[in-house]
């Protein structure tokens, strides 16, 4: 397994994951990231952004999944996780924890919070976010694009010292 950051070669494929799960789940709907305008080309938009990544996992030369840190508010040094999507195949190996790893750490080098929209159905993904350390918020942060999503969490990235 590795992780990597994502190349134009790989935009194909990590949005038929991100498709592909939210049909599964009955989400291929307005305001989910299904879509997104930039979903076809993730590699050129997150490598326009200042202070942004997205990584994908790749097993045997295929890729499973992948997530990405953008901003968000850029003047409060607020960042989004964005698009953490697997695979069916990746699912239940521990990939999501290595993702969420890789995005956090990178991160906390140039933001003080990060912020990210989900749904309350997606129980495994709401257990992920608050293990490592996201707290839910009553509402979304002002800006907010996903207008479907009705759980929105925050993480201090800072320690408390800084």
């Amino acid at each position: 397994m590795r992780i990597r950051e994502i190349t134009p070669q790989d935009d194909l494929a990590i949005k038929e994951i991100i498709q592909n799960s939210l049909e599964s789940l009955g989400l291929a709907i307005e305001g989910t990231a299904y879509f997104d305008p930039q979903l076809s080309h993730l590699s050129d938009y997150y490598q326009s952004l200042p202070h942004a990544a997205y990584w994908v996992v790749q097993i045997d030369d295929q890729v499973v999944g992948g997530v990405g840190i953008a901003p968000f508010d850029e003047q409060k040094q607020i960042c989004e996780l964005q698009k953490l999507y697997l695979a069916p195949e990746a699912v239940g190996l521990g990939i999501a924890n290595q993702l969420m790893e890789k995005a956090l750490s990178y991160a906390s080098h140039y933001y003080r919070e990060c912020y990210l929209e989900t749904m309350h159905a997606l129980k495994p993904a709401c257990k992920l976010y608050e293990k490592f350390g996201f707290h839910l918020m009553s509402a979304p942060l002002p800006g907010s694009d996903h207008s479907t999503m009705d759980a929105w969490y925050i993480k201090n990235l800072k320690k408390d010292s800084e």
